[in-house]
């Protein structure tokens, strides 16, 4: 082989060299970028979300993906929100760059884009934790009303429109209702304490009772018609799994049990720890199923009795192992004492005196007067 062909062949070997390393890196998905006139966040896969972060110091938020739902980690992986997950996310993506106003970092902190002076900072993680992107949200000048934000990643500071709200409680991704039940699907509630258990009730007129009610008292019948609406909008201010709690810590004493129309039974068990008011919760259908099993009703009443029946075994199986915080102001209608729903009677107006009496009874003549004839 002579020079000339050694030559051409070592060429051709370098070329196929450059063009594979070339290849190489245009199959590698290169870092998360932005220009002007786009997306502030552009190639981030959503799927490729292991985490998110919210925020920088001790307090941030971190919502964490476990399997195809995201979980709360600050709230020992209590299920996320899926709407205000993808909200989140939504919001970031539509950050939309007007133009770069710096590339020098010294500049960052004057418009407000470090991590100590920030509005909002939402971190994208991969599935082992490590950077993908993320947004820093700066100060929006009091003039222009324009707002300043860069990438995590980037020292490229851009103005941009469609900022989101980034909300940096724990809690704001956390549905945080536990039920939301009207009081006229209510049939009956029955509250245990220390003291005792009685049972409020509406009967065949709708009127509110208790059973077995003290002789000589009379019911405040608000009062009683707040314990039989409890359930509505029923919501926990924080939340922890009950195994979390030392041993006989929580101590429920108090038991609130609702049944509905429908015969779906809720149980609230009640704990006081300290200041803090805790419940527990399941629900029940306690109708008879085996019509259902034979097939002998009717379709609709079959389809309300089944979705009834697996409302309560979502209900319960969504709740199992966790206990709920509940604000004292909610708190006070699960815990009623009886003596707290009882009054004296208004006294009967007084009778009138006989004097009053005779004052208005007309005058009767004797008949066996003499007339007096003129």
């Amino acid at each position: 082989m002579n020079n000339r062909k050694l030559l051409v062949l070592s060429i051709v070997a370098a070329v196929s060299v450059l063009l594979a390393i070339i290849q190489t890196h245009i199959s590698k998905p290169g870092p998360v970028t932005s220009s002007a006139g786009a997306s502030l966040i552009q190639g981030l896969e959503p799927a490729a979300i292991g985490s998110i972060v919210i925020g920088t110091d001790e307090n941030a938020v971190k919502l964490v993906r476990k399997g195809k739902v995201f979980v709360v980690g600050n709230k020992e992986d209590y299920p996320a929100e899926t709407s205000r997950v993808n909200k989140l996310i939504m919001a970031c993506f539509d950050v939309q760059t007007l133009e770069l106003i710096t590339g020098d970092p010294k500049n960052h902190e004057q418009l407000e884009v470090t991590p100590q002076k920030a509005k909002s900072i939402v971190k994208f993680l991969d599935k082992d934790g490590k950077l993908i992107t993320g947004i820093i949200i700066g100060k929006t000048d009091s003039q222009t009303r324009v707002t300043y934000a860069r990438l995590v990643s980037s020292s490229d500071v851009y103005s941009v429109t469609k900022t989101p709200t980034v909300k940096t409680s724990a809690m704001d991704y956390i549905d945080k209702e536990i039920t939301n039940i009207e009081t006229g699907d209510v049939v009956r509630v029955t509250l245990t304490g220390p003291e005792g258990s009685f049972t409020i009730r509406t009967d065949a007129n709708d009127t509110v009772v208790i059973d077995e009610m003290p002789e000589g008292k009379k019911l405040r019948t608000t009062d009683a018609k707040n314990v039989l609406g409890a359930l509505s909008n029923l919501s926990f201010s924080d939340v922890k799994k009950e195994s979390s709690f030392g041993k006989d810590e929580l101590k429920f004493d108090n038991v609130f049990v609702c049944e509905l129309k429908n015969s779906t039974v809720y149980t609230f068990n009640i704990a006081t720890v300290k200041d803090k008011t805790y419940v527990r919760c399941s629900a029940e259908y306690t109708a008879d199923m085996t019509n259902i099993i034979q097939e002998k009703e009717k379709l609709k009443t079959k389809e309300t009795k089944l979705l009834a029946r697996d409302a309560a075994l979502d209900f319960t199986d969504k709740h199992k192992g966790w206990v709920y915080e509940i604000p004292h102001y909610k708190v006070e209608n699960l815990t009623k004492k009886l003596s707290e729903l009882l009054e004296e009677p208004k006294k009967e107006e007084k009778a009138e005196s006989p004097k009053a009496d005779e004052a208005k009874t007309p005058a009767v003549h004797d008949t066996n007067e003499t007339p007096n004839i003129q």
